[in-house]
């Protein structure tokens, strides 16, 4: 899959200019989704601070598997590269938005009913078994609260970093993580989920106690991330802000055939295509 130098793709904005940007209005709030592909809907949430060319260029990816994306902006600027000083306002911004709960005892960050809005939304749309939903970093757990509306089959968690207090909190309030845990067992849902080993911001705990509500449907990946286990030259957000390897199929992933980082990225598409009953076109 690899198309050039991540050192040369990487330091340049994104137009997003194979999406169609929508306005997308639920309970009264509006917010913009950019749209690409056929088939079933999977909706890939940005991770911080926006939606930065590495998760346009993972959106791309499972969009090419045969589905139909939909990327919602929730902060920072749409396609911008990320530079630190920018990264680090829309952090500030997103930890005192009323849409977010970043600390412990916040709950359920609201915006997730607005994502569980798109979800019904993209499903009736794209029609399907139902609709995949993944998550990243700061939205990392929101595929997983997203998976209290039905049409949601397929949540995939990356590096949930919520609440950023908490190593070991999952950022539901106990009414969620109770109708969370009671629709994985009577649906039988499995949630995949990754995270790099040394991970400050999402830690063995926080994978712990995912395991412990979720039970055997929680499949949570550990990726080393020493010795060439992570992308050692990210955009200036990630290697001076965040600090260490943590964003799984973004900016920390290794293009390169065989890596640990390019096999993940291979296991999401691939759980997304079976739940949704894709057949991808070949490579």
């Amino acid at each position: 899959m690899t198309t050039e130098p991540s050192t040369e793709r990487a330091r340049r904005d994104d137009p997003l200019d194979d999406f169609t940007r929508r306005t997308v209005s639920i309970d009264g709030v509006s917010k913009t989704v950019h749209v690409s592909g056929s088939g079933p809907a999977v909706i890939v949430m940005p991770e911080m601070p926006g939606i930065s060319p590495d998760v346009a260029r993972l959106a791309r990816w499972i969009r090419d598997a045969g589905t139909t994306v939909h990327l919602p902006s929730l902060f920072g600027v749409d396609g911008a590269y990320p530079t630190t000083e920018a990264g680090r306002e829309v952090v500030r911004r997103a930890c005192v938005s009323a849409e977010f709960r970043a600390f412990a005892g916040g709950g359920t960050s609201p915006v997730t009913t607005w994502l569980r809005g798109l979800a019904r939304i993209a499903h009736a749309e794209c029609g399907g078994p139902g609709v995949g939903a993944v998550g990243l970093c700061f939205t990392g757990n929101f595929a997983l609260t997203m998976a209290l509306e039905p049409a949601v089959i397929a949540p995939v968690v990356n590096h949930p970093s919520l609440p950023l207090d908490d190593p070991g909190g999952l950022e539901l309030d106990d009414a969620d993580a109770e109708a969370m845990a009671e629709r994985v067992r009577r649906d039988g849902l499995t949630v995949l989920a990754y995270r790099f080993e040394n991970d400050k911001w999402c830690t063995g705990q926080r994978f712990a106690a995912y395991q412990a509500l979720l039970g055997d449907a929680f499949d949570g990946r550990v990726l080393p991330d020493g010795d060439g286990g992570a992308n050692t030259d990210p955009p200036p957000f990630f290697r001076e802000r965040v600090g260490c390897a943590h964003s799984v199929v973004t900016a920390h992933l290794v293009d390169e055939a065989g890596h640990a980082t390019a096999r993940a990225r291979d296991e999401i598409i691939a759980f997304l295509v079976e739940r949704l009953g894709v057949s991808p076109e070949p490579r």
